[in-house]
């Protein structure tokens, strides 16, 4: 088994009978809206998704763009990437920027209605001069074409700002509706790589809306405290591909008992270790067959 992927997870599994909030992340919401069945598994019954391994590159991006955004907090400056899009702002500073940057801690709420404890880690936060702040979300990729958020599949990226400014709001803050993303796209048309890649970056504004939120919640909170999960979600890829596992797995169960009935019929009778050494399968499944055989009074019952 993979030390990466945890099939059975004990921690932050929902438990209805307890007093204590519980932690729902952006992520969380975001799968919850991708497939309500996934999301129950995960926080109900603790058996999550298999994880792709990080992206180093990414996580490279952020740090160096953190660090460019931190010199300029500190010196209460405006980077060049808000001069150069007339952006009035400079980084927000803030006792507890670090904490919101954090994964696992971010940017928290607690949703009394719900006894939910929603939280998000964002990338950056910066102010206007009216003292508003400005949600801002680094994004790294690769690609010929120019970076926008038209595709379809960005509204995850739409929802995860929207999620951030609901979160700052809710702990008092006034914020924008725009936020920007920082789009940095590799630049692949260089001649050599030369141990370094250069990046075009773009900064794209993104007028927010949060209405969905506070309904997305208490949806999500109906979830988790029901105890039966969802029907299978029908544009979920990972139920799909569950799905068809168990019905090849069916198909599988069911030309082995045709073939079992076959042997049955040639030898007259059977035990679990003949059943066991003919189709060369584990004990516990011969003698599941042979109880399947038995019920269908396919053969008797041999010790």
């Amino acid at each position: 088994m993979s030390n990466f992927y945890n099939p059975r997870r004990t921690r932050n599994v929902f438990n209805p009978e307890s007093k204590e909030p519980f932690r729902v992340s952006r992520s969380k919401i975001e799968l919850f809206l991708n497939c309500p069945r996934c999301f129950y598994f995960d926080c109900r019954c603790g058996v999550g998704r298999p994880k792709g391994y990080p992206f180093n590159l990414n996580t490279a991006v952020d740090t160096l763009l953190k660090k460019e955004f931190d010199f300029h907090r500190a010196n209460k400056t405006a980077h060049k990437y808000m001069q150069e899009n007339g952006i009035d702002a400079v980084p927000f500073v803030h006792e507890k920027i670090d904490q919101w940057r954090t994964n696992f801690i971010g940017v928290q709420y607690l949703h009394k209605k719900t006894n939910l404890l929603i939280f998000g880690a964002v990338d950056d936060i910066w102010q206007k001069s009216n003292g508003e702040l400005i949600v801002v979300d680094y994004k790294a990729t690769s690609k010929k074409e120019e970076v926008s958020l038209d595709a379809d599949w960005q509204i995850i990226y739409k929802r995860q700002m929207e999620t951030y400014q609901w979160l700052l709001r809710r702990n008092g803050f006034k914020v924008s509706d725009v936020g920007y993303f920082i789009y940095c796209n590799g630049d692949t048309d260089k001649e050599a790589f030369d141990g370094k890649i250069e990046f075009d970056v773009k900064v794209i504004p993104y007028k927010g809306n949060t209405n969905w939120l506070e309904k997305t919640i208490h949806s999500l909170f109906e979830c988790l405290i029901d105890d039966s999960p969802p029907e299978v979600g029908k544009e979920c890829d990972y139920c799909k591909y569950i799905a068809t596992i168990k019905e090849k797995e069916k198909e599988f169960e069911n030309q082995l008992i045709m073939d079992a009935k076959k042997f049955v019929a040639k030898k007259g009778k059977c035990t679990t270790l003949a059943l066991q050494k003919e189709f060369k399968i584990g004990y516990p499944k011969a003698a599941r067959l042979k109880d399947i055989l038995e019920k269908r009074n396919v053969c008797q019952y041999v010790e």
